[in-house]
């Protein structure tokens, strides 16, 4: 599994980089701030949404602490997908949110 810290991301956002962030957290968790330029599908919808999202490109997937994001990018890439897990989750994201 493909992992990328926290600091990592931030770093690529504030570069510019153009990031496909999918966060898998709950609603409530979710509101309460997000990783700008995130989408918020949650784990228990990805089976069911996963048809949005785009073989081509790689994905960044996020949830509070690392855990449901793991189940997420194995699922996602047993799935044929390109998916990098941010470890620490939102608990280690000091950047902006929104």
């Amino acid at each position: 599994m493909k992992a990328i810290a926290a600091k990592e991301v931030e770093q690529l956002l504030n570069e510019g980089e153009k990031l496909d962030i999918i966060d898998v957290r709950e609603v409530d968790e979710a509101a309460a701030g997000m990783i700008p330029g995130a989408v918020n599908i949650r784990l228990g919808l990805l089976e069911f949404r996963m048809h949005e999202l785009d073989k081509s490109k790689e994905y960044i997937i996020v949830c509070r602490s690392g855990g449901r994001s793991a189940q997420a990018v194995q699922f996602l890439e047993y799935q044929g997908f390109n998916v990098i897990n941010m470890t620490g989750g939102m608990l280690s994201w000091e950047g902006n949110v929104e």
